[in-house]
């Protein structure tokens, strides 16, 4: 019998063994190289004052080796545990500055050697940068003085970077907070040697609790103790000359913020116990206030463990949240508290109350206004003046209020639109720095300034709007004409002069900065010359196509179609698109789409295939509407049929494809809607699904926009997915995934079984499992081999098919 067992074993390796391809990286082909082999241009932030742009460089790819560093995976995190910083950051390697009216920039003198520069920190004044670099065996801090161009290490010690930025400006701009490694640190426990001293046990206490699949939770003990020693940091008080004296001692602190006036810190530590179903931003934590010199004031918000929520996109905690400082007063928190217990099921007259409480804190917090929807934010101005928002997901309600912070007056409605309604968007107000460096509301002789990115029926035309805060009525002051390009308005470089910032581009042209003048009138001043690194696509011919759906919705996608292309040959079309919910079909008929945006290729789209001789139509809409109260995934499928079909005679019609060979694609949700229309439609040759979800059993409280779990809609959530119809599969499929994927629900192992699902029901599919990488690409050994795979698979699907 063990004889006989063995021959069965072999065998299945054999099997096995002959079923893999040994396949080496390999590189997509010269038309396709060119584009995906370049040299990234500069990022530019500008400082509020406008005197001083800073640009700062980086690779176009991460390597297989930056994502073969040591990593832990505990609380939601993903952590370098040698230079504790976060493992998925991507670094500068490169700084350099300019006056904003100068033409050259200046090289950053004194950088590290081979930098990683992460978390970018301007001080209050300005005039320096605090920045991080990530050495070979942890995280240091260094400044940057601006004016000089000249950058230098601060202090000796590793920083703690593995919950994100670790440096905050003391309002002097000489010093600095500093999250540093405890000086008498744990060691870390290697999981895979070390033995359990008990059984994981995890009680459901009898409590409804919607919890949507999240990644890399601790799992045991060990997780825990390594979590706890990840996360323990010290607050130093950091100067310029690197001396550094104990602010607070070593905790568990997630987040330390200075009050406007740098008089205060408000700190938060999490406690325990900790989780093994949630992430850790909802442990349990307390908030402090300390003054600045680390002296403790007041304890000011204590939450409890968060593993339970009502259902619903609107549902959220009970007790204080969204706790912040007050940016138009000294030293004043604004916190939220929900008034139906955080559950949008149940019927109340309001939704949630603000309230204010001012240092130090030693008087009872006071109501500022009540939200009969759910709380949104504030954008405060001044004393007498702040903008209010609240918002109903169910319904994509959006409003906007004005109300007057110092009396109980009720909010003045301003806006009231359907959030998805993109055609009514008013813009969002200008704000400025005010007096303690934080932005508020800007406010110029009794109005404020709305900039809006303009889409409407004819096209996309960005504005500005004056607000008149007498009258509540608005007057457009400027509106974009450009015709042939886009022009995105960025921000006021001074309101008094008329100055803006603006970025333009068009469909060949590199997007570059540009100062406009309001009042004079004149042809914008060019302050940036990026060159368009991509020009092997400028002689591509690129529109915005318009077409209906069946039901009457309109819709639209971004055509390309090769250089030189004369309609004597019938194409084949790659499509290329992502599903999105909506509650009517006015806002689901609208476009954002622009043929004068630039053309930027990447691993993410088809673009790089109108090189190859395909016709691509690229982000093509496929809305999936539920109106009058109706749940948009109960006609999911007819939907993404309905829109694929459309599509395709659209650009049928105008004389360009051959029908029968059409290929559609989808990374996560759309590699979800690219298996579904396989699945259930003869319309295409062949499809490629990235890195998504098949079988919504294992997403079961909820996925997208979906708030029913399973056992509410159980049929939806069973004929919604591919793997559950993978006997109907007969279309070639390309899947692929990160080995390593870090987003909730759409777990490697989602492909893997769709895969032996379809290879075991005799499917035509090929799996392709790319090394080390999360939900989105970044090696390029990777990206390029991904590549190669989609051009081979859509050479013999497609154009084999002739």
């Amino acid at each position: 019998m063990k004889k006989l067992l063995t021959i069965f074993l072999g065998l299945g390796c054999a099997y096995v063994s002959f079923a893999q391809e040994n396949l080496t990286y390999q590189k997509p082909p010269k038309e396709i190289l060119e584009l995906v082999d370049y040299e990234r241009p500069p990022s530019v932030s500008l400082g509020s004052k406008s005197d001083y742009m800073l640009f700062t460089y980086r690779d176009t790819y991460k390597t297989l080796d930056d994502l073969s560093q040591d990593e832990l995976k505990l609380g939601g995190l993903r952590i370098n545990p040698k230079t504790n910083i976060s493992s998925t950051v991507t670094y500068l390697n490169n700084l350099k500055v300019r006056k904003l009216k100068d033409r050259e920039e200046i090289q950053v003198k004194g950088l590290p050697q081979s930098p990683k520069i992460t978390n970018i920190t301007w001080s209050p004044d300005e005039s320096k940068i605090a920045f991080t670099h990530t050495s070979e065996n942890g995280v240091e801090l260094w400044v940057l003085e601006v004016a000089s161009a000249s950058a230098k290490k601060v202090g000796s010690g590793y920083l703690n970077a593995n919950l994100g930025n670790p440096i905050s400006w003391f309002k002097d701009n000489n010093s600095l907070l500093v999250n540093y490694l405890p000086a008498n640190r744990k060691p870390l426990i290697n999981t895979l040697v070390s033995l359990p001293t008990g059984p994981i046990i995890s009680t459901a206490e009898g409590k409804a609790s919607q919890n949507r699949t999240y990644q890399d939770l601790l799992k045991n003990p060990a997780d825990e103790q390594n979590f706890e020693t990840l996360i323990t940091s010290e607050l130093k008080k950091v100067d310029l000359s690197g001396n550094a004296v104990a602010f607070l001692p070593a905790n568990l602190y997630t987040d330390a913020t200075f009050s406007p006036d740098g008089n205060y810190v408000l700190v938060s530590v999490l406690q325990k116990p900790f989780s093994y179903i949630v992430p850790y931003n909802r442990f349990p934590s307390k908030t402090f206030v300390y003054d600045k010199a680390g002296k403790l004031v007041k304890e000011v918000n204590s939450l409890p463990l968060n593993e339970t929520l009502p259902k619903g996109f609107m549902a959220v905690r009970t007790g204080k949240r969204s706790m912040n400082w007050r940016a138009d007063e000294p030293a004043t928190l604004v916190y939220v508290e929900a008034l139906d217990e955080g559950d949008p099921a149940k019927k109340v007259e309001f939704r949630d109350e603000v309230f204010t409480w001012k240092a130090p804190f030693n008087q009872a917090p006071v109501s500022l206004v009540k939200t009969t929807q759910r709380y949104g934010g504030i954008t405060w101005g001044n004393e007498k003046l702040a903008i209010l928002r609240d918002q109903w997901y169910d319904t994509r309600s959006s409003r906007t209020f004005v109300f007057d912070p110092s009396s109980k007056a009720a909010p003045k409605l301003i806006f009231d639109r359907n959030s998805q309604d993109i055609y009514s968007d008013p813009g969002s107000f200008e704000t400025v720095k005010n007096q303690y460096g934080r932005n508020v509301l800007a406010i110029e002789n009794g109005k404020s300034y709305l900039i809006g990115d303009g889409h409407t029926k004819e096209g996309q035309f960005p504005f500005i709007d004056e607000l008149d805060w007498k009258t509540l009525k608005t007057n457009r002051i400027y509106q974009s004409a450009y015709k042939d390009k886009l022009e995105n308005i960025l921000s006021f470089k001074d309101i008094k002069t008329g100055e803006v910032l603006v970025m333009l581009q068009s469909a060949t042209e590199y997007p570059n900065y540009y100062l406009r003048n309001l009042k004079n009138r004149m042809a914008p001043v060019q302050i940036t010359d990026f060159k368009n690194p991509f020009a092997g696509l400028e002689k591509v011919h690129k529109e915005v196509i318009k077409y209906k759906r069946k039901d009457g919705v309109d819709l639209s996608g971004t055509l390309y179609l090769p250089a030189g292309y004369n309609k004597k040959d019938k194409l084949p079309l790659l499509i290329w698109a992502y599903p999105q919910e909506f509650v009517d079909k006015n806002s689901a008929s609208q476009t954002t789409l622009n043929p004068n945006q630039f053309t930027f290729p990447a691993y993410g789209s088809f673009i790089f295939w109108v090189t190859r001789g395909y016709a691509v139509l690229n982000d093509a809409a496929f809305p999936i509407v539920g109106e009058n109260g109706a749940e948009p995934n109960d006609t999911f499928v007819e939907q993404l049929i309905a829109n694929a079909e459309a599509a395709i005679k659209a650009v049928d019609d105008l004389g360009y494809i051959d029908p029968k060979r059409v290929a559609v694609g989808g990374h996560s949700y759309g590699a979800f809607m690219t298996a579904n229309l396989l699945t259930h439609s003869n319309l295409f040759a062949a499809g490629i699904a990235r890195s998504g979800a098949y079988n919504r059993t294992l997403t079961p409280f909820g996925f997208q926009r979906e708030q029913r779990n399973y056992w509410d809609a159980p049929e939806v959530y069973n004929r919604m997915s591919p793997f559950m119809n993978a006997h109907k599969m007969k279309t070639p499929i390309l899947l692929v995934h990160g080995e390593a994927d870090n987003n909730p629900g759409t777990f490697t192992l989602q492909t893997e079984r769709y895969f032996q699902a379809l290879k075991g029901l005799g499917a035509p599919a090929r799996m392709v499992i790319l090394p080390k990488e999360a939900h989105g690409y970044v090696a390029k050994e990777n990206i390029l081999h991904l590549l190669w795979e989609q051009d081979q698979f859509l050479e013999k699907h497609l154009k084999g098919k002739k």
